[in-house]
């Protein structure tokens, strides 16, 4: 077995293969001057089972070229069987046709990572169940809720804990946060979205008063939903209010938002590199996953059960 990396989250690729007791395999990903991806593999790979450790976050095209190119170096080298670890899967959120003449660019992207060669593809809290089904190739899709429901059991369980969907097609991830915290109630923000980057947090569904309120989500992007549901959740007679969310992506003010907003703290996993603003963050914390997917990668490597993981 071998873990590669490509530039996106090398931390997180170190940390993997630091819990599997493994060196990262010597390659280079650099760029021509004209900004053209080359990747070389410095070491013999043939007929090795190669996990590429690459998180398709921002720059997204970037980072996706470069794992698609990373596995056609590896076919070409005759690895027996390569693994797309991706621990942020990007693209994720065009999952459907929300509207005519418009993409579904998840699929397309499970297309391209096929077609390049993947044999097969680990991913974290995909945004939506179904993008499993948009691969042709095993897909193995993991749950940061376990060591997030371990983290909050250590700072709030001696607290009246409440956990929040902040819309209504997450309450199945908030369902199962809360059945892990002892069965804890369960709320809802009704939102209404007027267009992309926008919310306007509309209603709580739940009495939320006296609570402490976890929100719990898959990415959070700007922030402005989150920020929005901490306030309407603190007017609605929360004590604090924390979040828990698996991809920080934090794009634009998103930082500053955080900083400004009526959230308590919020908690991300290192899925994503996070930037100089994110770590200076009084407010934010990161949670590492590198656990949780380095004993991925050893039980898909000695064909064991995934799944357990979860039990």
């Amino acid at each position: 077995m071998k873990i590669m990396a490509g530039n996106s989250n090398l931390p997180l690729a170190r940390a993997i293969a630091g819990y599997l007791e493994l060196p990262l395999t010597d390659a280079s990903v650099r760029r021509f001057a004209d900004e053209e991806i080359f990747v070389e593999i410095h070491e013999n790979v043939r007929g090795e089972d190669v996990f590429l450790v690459q998180s398709t976050s921002f720059p997204a095209n970037d980072h996706l070229m470069e794992l698609l190119i990373c596995i056609d170096a590896l076919k070409r080298a005759s690895a027996k069987r390569i693994t797309a670890v991706a621990p942020y899967f990007g693209y994720a959120r065009q999952d459907r046709k929300p509207g005519p003449r418009t993409p579904i660019s998840a699929k397309l992207v499970a297309n391209l990572i096929t077609q390049a060669g993947a044999d097969r593809v680990l991913s974290v809290d995909l945004h939506a169940g179904q993008i499993q089904g948009f691969f042709d190739i095993p897909t193995d899709n993991l749950y940061a809720a376990p060591a997030m429901a371990a983290d909050i059991q250590a700072r709030y369980g001696d607290q009246a804990l409440m956990v929040v969907s902040p819309d209504v097609g997450g309450v199945v991830r908030a369902r199962a946060l809360a059945k892990r915290l002892d069965n804890a109630p369960l709320a809802i923000v009704d939102k209404r979205r007027e267009r992309a980057g926008e919310s306007e947090v509309m209603n709580i569904i739940g009495n939320v008063k006296g609570r402490h309120c976890i929100l719990i989500d898959d990415i959070v992007d700007s922030g402005g939903t989150l920020c929005n549901a901490a306030q309407a959740l603190i007017d609605a007679g929360a004590t604090s209010v924390a979040a828990y969310i698996t991809h920080g992506v934090l794009s634009g003010a998103a930082v500053a938002r955080v900083n400004k907003s009526a959230l308590k703290e919020l908690v991300i996993s290192d899925t994503i590199l996070a930037t100089d603003a994110t770590q200076n963050s009084d407010r934010i914390r990161i949670l590492s996953i590198a656990t949780l997917i380095g004993e991925a990668i050893r039980r898909i490597a000695d064909e064991s059960s995934v799944s357990s993981l979860f039990d």
